[in-house]
């Protein structure tokens, strides 16, 4: 079964600029890079796939280390990258018809370090992609970042859900404040509750559509964290590095639960929960070393506070979340905490994720989303928004249940706010500057309100 993926058009986009940048393309294990790639590559008519964890890496391998081979007194082979595509594929011709895609290369700094030559001196197409890419971070590999675009792929957005169950149209259609029949929110709703429990992963999105048993995608998603856990040890020397990683999930689901107003130091925080205090110098290097690599491996992501709702005054990195679902599920329900208490929790990490997509496309301010304070009263809103469409001021409150969105109306009120979305099990509404949106429907929500007035 195929699962269509918006990503899609921004490869094509990326072949119609015909830039010959090199591109990057990001995203956690398994959520579809190879199998998006492999049915672009039937845009061009050439293709050549390369993974440097397996057999056709080192042969590649063994191709231009024996071009790139000189000793003195010897003629240097001319052009050696373009001789070991020329040893590795005798059919090789460098054309705008092919592709190259290179897979996990990470794997190889010698391959991640010709970024450079495949994108200035080559006529064909390349994409370098992995699922651990945060290793090219370290000093051994080169990339000189003017040749190179990148694209993150994540897990199933909710519309990408939806669109497996060919009901996107509806999602897409349907009034966002409650004129819509009510039947068709309350279908919406039946899917989001489904997405929300399995999140994303493209198995696992399969699995739920030829099982119907979301415990059967529990056990999924279970084996995808474990198959993480195992193939990072291939890149850390200290068994107690890669020990961390599921202690990292649970402390960030455990700190999810609690009440939050944030802090000035995550990585303390969770050092406290995760070991004893008397280990905490050496715990704390060992915690933000996996934190790194879970944040660079696309697991979790940050969240920062501004305070007063300022956008000029913001304490970086204050919370964190998880990016799927239905790993977050996985670890929250870990925790014992009773279901109605999850899903708030579940509810707000979906909008974590629609706000991050909304700072990729540079409708709002921000590198990560931001939650905001009110200091007069110790109040705090869900999250804060600075519109870049017309430099409005949102406010949006996250409500599973019935809750007044106390904190977002007292803001309203003092000006710090220009608008408000209240998320929530609703039909929707309009209340002057107050609006009211089912809440999986924050996908369609607007940050230009403003540019009517």
């Amino acid at each position: 079964m195929e699962l269509k993926r918006d990503i899609y058009s921004k490869l094509l986009e990326w072949k119609k600029k015909s830039s010959h940048k090199v591109l990057e393309l990001e995203g956690a294990r398994q959520v579809g890079k190879t199998f998006i790639l492999d049915s672009f590559s039937k845009e061009y008519k050439s293709y050549i796939y390369i993974n440097m964890i397996g057999s056709t890496g080192q042969r590649f391998l063994q191709c231009l280390e024996t071009t790139l081979n000189w000793e003195p007194g010897q003629i240097p082979v001319e052009k050696p990258i373009h001789k070991a595509f020329e040893l590795y594929k005798p059919d090789f011709v460098d054309n705008d018809d092919l592709l190259v895609v290179i897979d996990e290369i990470q794997d190889s700094p010698i391959v991640y370090s010709k970024i450079r030559e495949f994108s200035r001196e080559f006529k064909c197409h390349f994409i370098v992609t992995g699922s651990y890419l945060g290793k090219t971070r370290e000093k051994e590999y080169f990339l000189s970042a003017g040749d190179v675009e990148s694209l993150t792929m994540t897990s199933l957005t909710f519309p990408e859900f939806l669109d497996a169950f060919h009901m996107r149209d509806l999602y897409e259609n349907i009034d966002l404040f409650g004129t819509s029949s009510h039947e068709d929110y309350d279908e919406l709703k039946k899917y989001f509750d489904i997405y929300l429990h399995i999140g994303g992963y493209p198995e696992v999105v399969k699995t739920y559509i030829e099982t119907g048993s979301i415990e059967a995608c529990a056990d999924l998603i279970e084996n995808l964290v474990a198959i993480f856990v195992k193939e990072s040890t291939r890149y850390f020397d200290s068994p107690l590095e890669t020990a961390t990683f599921d202690k990292v999930f649970s402390s960030i689901a455990a700190m999810m639960l609690k009440e939050k107003k944030g802090t000035k130091d995550l990585i303390t925080d969770l050092t406290n929960i995760i070991f004893k205090e008397e280990s905490g110098r050496i715990a704390k290097k060992t915690v933000n070393y996996a934190i790194s690599w879970l944040y660079l491996s696309h697991q979790i992501g940050y969240c920062s506070k501004s305070i007063d709702c300022d956008n000029l005054n913001i304490v970086e990195n204050c919370r964190y979340y998880f990016m799927d679902l239905g790993i977050a599920n996985r670890f929250l329900s870990l925790t014992g905490t009773v279901q109605e208490t999850i899903d708030g929790c579940l509810c707000e990490n979906f909008v974590y994720l629609n706000l991050v997509d909304r700072i990729k496309r540079r409708e709002i301010a921000g590198q990560v989303p931001w939650f905001g304070t009110d200091e007069k009263t110790s109040g705090e809103l869900d999250f804060y928004v600075r519109s870049r469409l017309d430099h409005k001021n949102y406010g949006v409150e996250v409500k599973r249940g019935n809750e007044i969105a106390v904190t977002a109306n007292r803001l309203l009120e003092k000006g710090k706010l220009d608008y408000v979305y209240s998320l929530k099990n609703t039909y929707g509404g309009v209340y002057g500057r107050k609006y009211a949106v089912p809440l999986y429907l924050v996908g369609r929500i607007g940050f230009d309100l403003g540019k009517g007035e």
